[in-house]
């Protein structure tokens, strides 16, 4: 019988190829899991920006804006030189405001957040002139003005306030320069004493993001005041009335009814601080028959003297003072900063912060 051959073994090379294929595959999900990559993981994205970040935000975008606008107005045609200075001015206070506030956000993604209106970019920026720039300030300062008095941080308010009193002081100040329309101004109401404490205070989700310019309000008593604050007001607006009328009785003409009509703000004011701290008439009034008059210096100087202490009393009220409560300190630190640069004042980069200006 013939001897058949042994049976040939079938190939095992498939097997082998798929064994090597999984062990191959099982090593590079073990060194991508020790380098942090999941092959799951889903894209980046933003981060969702809270209450405090948008109303943040939105103060460096105006900033920046304004700052763009102002550049690019002084090359339009036929400005004077004291308009050019002015808007370089305005440009370079605008980049100190957002340098401030924090900068531009930068999550270091590389992405955009959609719902962020931000400048556009300066090859974007369209021609404009000195009526856009103080359009553009105007808007900056409604929005500062109204962020300073309803964001629930009390350090930020303080700062946005500030910008939004230069922000306003620059819009007067250039419409003046280049004769164009000027920004309607700021002019605090006082709570009526005795019925403050029955005006319900506005209120605000804390999600919201206020960006709408203030007007019409029914004057709100500032929630947090203390009796030591209601004092130190007092003591502040009576001793300026005091200053400005001393100084009035030795000058004349404009100049004599220009502090007396000053003085008689300031002593109203005293007046409904005091009542409406409930120590007018009181052994806790701190009102004096007479203050200590800084000697050696000229009608402008006393009165820069006595704003730029107000406003810094008023800027630091923002920071102490309740949410949606604090809308007159804030109006008074914008009209302190107005009668600065009324009386000759260099233009500060943040009215009632000393602390900015000695840096």
């Amino acid at each position: 019988m013939e001897r058949q051959p042994a049976p040939t073994r079938p190939p095992r090379r498939r097997a082998r190829t798929g064994l090597v294929s999984s062990i191959v595959m099982v090593l590079l999900v073990g060194v991508l899991s020790g380098c942090g990559v999941r092959l799951e993981t889903p894209p980046p994205t933003e981060p969702v920006p809270d209450a405090l970040e948008q109303v943040r935000r939105t103060a460096v975008a105006d900033a920046l804006g304004v700052a763009e606008l102002a550049t690019t107005a002084q090359r339009a045609d036929g400005l004077a030189e004291p308009v050019i200075a002015e808007l370089a001015r305005v440009a370079a206070d605008a980049h100190a405001h957002a340098d401030a506030l924090g900068g531009e956000y930068d999550s270091g993604l590389g992405l955009v957040d959609p719902d962020l209106d931000l400048p556009p970019s300066p090859s974007a920026v369209p021609a404009a002139d000195p009526a856009d720039v103080v359009s553009a300030l105007s808007d900056a300062a409604g929005r500062s003005r109204t962020a300073a008095s309803t964001t629930s941080s009390g350090d930020l308010a303080r700062l946005i306030a500030s910008v939004g009193a230069a922000q306003s002081v620059s819009a007067a100040r250039l419409a003046t320069l280049a004769d164009v329309p000027a920004p309607p101004a700021v002019v605090p109401q006082m709570p009526v004493p005795g019925a403050a404490s029955e005006e319900p205070a506005p209120t605000a989700s804390p999600t919201d993001v206020a960006t709408t310019s203030p007007g019409g309000e029914v004057p709100v008593l500032p929630s947090g005041l203390t009796a030591s604050d209601f004092r130190a007001l007092v003591l502040a607006e009576d001793g300026a009335r005091y200053a400005l009328e001393v100084r009035a009785a030795r000058t004349s003409g404009d100049e004599r009814a220009r502090l007396l009509a000053l003085s008689r703000v300031h002593g109203d004011r005293a007046q409904a601080w005091a009542e409406l701290g409930s120590v007018a008439g009181t052994a806790q009034d701190p009102r004096r028959v007479a203050y200590v008059l800084p000697r050696d210096v000229d009608d402008a100087a006393l009165v820069r003297t006595v704003q730029t202490g107000l406003a810094t009393d008023y800027a630091t009220l923002v920071g102490t003072t309740a949410p949606s409560t604090r809308a007159l300190v804030v109006e008074l630190l914008v009209e302190a900063a107005h009668t600065l640069d009324a009386w000759g004042a260099a233009p500060a980069t943040f009215p009632g912060l000393p602390e900015q200006a000695a840096g």
